[in-house]
C-alpha cells in the first residue's frame, strides 16, 4: 500500500491540486494531511472543502496551529501570519470553521504515529528543528515510525541500538528503507509554503509493502498562487516567499 503524507497546505490551491494529482499518479491509495490547511494563502475555502471531501473518503486529517487559530484567537503568531489569519477568518463559513475546530491533533494508524508538531505536547506547537527536538519526540512516541509537519523543511531522524538520534537530509525521490531496528521521525515539509529554498511543493510517499519512504517534490503554478495572494490584499511578503521557497 502506498500512503501519501502531506502537511502545511496553507490555503495554496495550486500546490494542493498539484500534489494530489502527483500522489494519484503514483498510485497512492491513502492520504494523510498533517494540518495547517489554512493560513497565508488565498484559497482557504477551496482547500478546506477539498480536505473535507478527502476526510469523507477516509483520509486522516489533523489540526495544525493555523487551523486552530481560526477559532482560537489566543494562538500566538507573527504579524504577517496574524494579518493573513484575520483575512482567513472572514472567508470561512460556519461549516468549514466547525470542521477545522473538530480535527484531532494526533493519530495512530497501522503502527504509525501522525502529528502536526511533535509528540511531547502536540497542543504547544513545538518545532522539530534539530536532533534534540527529534530525540524528545522519539523518546515518548511508542510507534516505530512517525510523521510531523509544522517546520516547512523536510528532514529525517532515526535512533539506533544506542538510542542516539541521527539526522539525515533526505534526497528527493530516493527510496529510504525504514529499518526495523530503528525508530524514525520524518518531517515531511510543506505543500503550500516550502522554506528550504525550493519552491516546489513537498510531500512524502510511504510504501508499507517495501517499508520504504520517499521525500517528493512537484512543481506547480507558483506565479498564479502568488498573484492570487497579492490580489486578495494579503501581505506581499507571503507571495514573495512562495516564489523563492523561503
Amino acid at each position: 500500500m502506498l500512503i501519501a503524507i502531506l502537511s502545511d497546505i496553507h490555503a495554496n490551491r495550486e500546490a494542493f491540486e498539484a500534489v494530489l494529482a502527483a500522489t494519484a499518479a503514483a498510485g497512492a491509495s491513502e492520504v494523510v494531511l498533517l494540518g495547517d490547511l489554512v493560513g497565508y494563502g488565498a484559497d482557504p475555502v477551496w482547500c478546506t472543502e477539498r480536505a473535507m471531501a478527502l476526510a469523507e473518503s477516509g483520509a486522516i486529517i489533523l489540526r495544525g496551529n493555523h487551523d486552530q487559530a481560526v477559532s482560537d484567537t489566543a494562538i500566538r503568531m507573527n504579524a504577517t501570519a496574524a494579518l493573513a489569519m484575520e483575512w482567513t477568518r472572514r472567508q470561512l463559513g460556519e461549516q468549514a470553521r466547525a470542521f477545522l475546530a473538530a480535527l484531532p491533533m494526533e493519530a495512530q494508524d497501522g503502527g504509525r504515529y501522525y502529528v502536526h508538531s511533535e509528540a511531547t505536547a502536540p497542543e504547544r506547537w513545538h518545532y522539530v528543528l534539530d536532533s534534540a527536538d527529534a530525540d524528545a519526540h522519539l523518546a515518548i512516541c511508542l510507534e516505530r515510525v512517525s510523521f510531523c509537519g509544522h517546520v516547512h523543511v523536510p528532514a529525517l531522524y532515526c535512533t539506533g541500538p544506542t538510542n542516539r538520534t541521527t539526522p539525515f537530509e533526505p534526497r528527493d525521490a530516493t527510496a529510504i528503507p525504514l529499518l526495523q531496528q530503528r525508530k524514525w521521525l520524518a518531517v515531511v515539509g510543506s505543500v503550500g509554503q516550502p522554506r528550504d529554498g525550493n519552491p516546489a511543493a513537498a510531500f512524502c510517499l510511504l510504501d508499507t509493502d517495501t517499508n520504504e519512504l520517499r521525500f517528493m517534490r512537484t512543481a506547480y503554478d507558483v506565479e498564479l498562487a502568488a498573484e492570487k495572494i497579492r490580489a486578495a490584499g494579503l501581505p506581499r511578503s507571503i507571495a514573495e516567499r512562495l516564489l523563492d521557497g523561503r
